[in-house]
């Protein structure tokens, strides 16, 4: 298995403003922290976990950071949240747009009520979500003239997801939605990305990865394993970095050759 604490990278966001979504747990908690390592003022977003998110903030203690509560499913909540963040740093340099729900809607198997519950609560918090966030932070980084949104999507709006189709749809959306703004916005220079990955060990996949599937899941790439969290977050940072503007409307793949499109 490759050595990844042997990998470094070094990145500097000294004096950049950057706001994650699902900021505290799992690959956004990755991304907080290779953030502020790289000396960011980290403003992370989270739902409901107070004890992740205190947790995820004690880790944080030396670094500059935030953490602001808000259901991002929730337009006015993220309206006022951008503002808040807005207000307190004066600028956003950088939207991570990393927050999101996995949840089961077998389409042979459940009840139409049930999947439209299931099938609306998914694509408002893996999509509309993501857009209205775009959106309010877009509106800040136009007045200054630059900015960096990466959008965190998944191998998933490529290949299917039989058991979670609104998922897949919303990815998909996603990754769409990523190039649309890249071309409206890079004459303004905000560079929109995206980036897509497989299976990551974090909490919301310890049931696939972990399970009776386990191991023909990690068969799927080559390297018989998942990505690491710190794995995806030097990807995204190395997005985020100045110099690599041309690289906007990507979408990268991250998913250990485990398919190829």
């Amino acid at each position: 298995m490759e050595n990844l604490n042997n990998k470094s990278m070094t990145f500097d966001f000294k004096d950049k403003v950057v706001l994650v979504t699902g900021g505290t747990r799992g690959i956004g908690k990755a991304i907080s922290l290779a953030f502020g390592d790289a000396k960011a003022k980290v403003v992370m977003v989270y739902y409901s976990n107070e004890v992740e998110a205190q947790k995820t903030q004690i880790e944080m203690r030396n670094m500059e950071h935030h953490s602001i509560r808000c259901d991002v499913s929730k337009p006015e909540e993220v309206r006022k949240m951008v503002k808040d963040v807005a207000l307190k740093y004066g600028q956003i340099d950088i939207l991570i747009n990393n927050a999101g729900i996995y949840i089961p809607h077998e389409i042979d198997k459940i009840p139409y009520n049930e999947w439209q519950y299931k099938w609306g609560k998914t694509i408002d918090v893996n999509l509309n979500a993501p857009a209205n966030i775009c959106f309010c932070v877009a509106n800040y980084m136009l007045l200054q003239g630059s900015g960096k949104i990466i959008n965190i999507t998944s191998r998933g709006a490529y290949r299917g997801e039989p058991d979670h189709p609104a998922y897949g749809a919303a990815k998909a959306g996603l990754n769409s939605l990523t190039q649309s703004l890249a071309k409206k916005l890079a004459p303004n220079n905000i560079f929109v990305a995206a980036l897509a990955p497989g299976f990551v060990e974090t909490d919301m996949a310890y049931p696939y990865l972990h399970g009776d599937q386990a191991k023909e899941i990690l068969a799927q790439s080559p390297l018989n394993r998942a990505a690491q969290p710190d794995e995806i977050a030097k990807a995204v940072l190395f997005l985020a970095s100045e110099g690599v503007g041309y690289m906007t409307g990507s979408i990268v793949d991250m998913n250990g050759a485990s398919y190829f499109r």
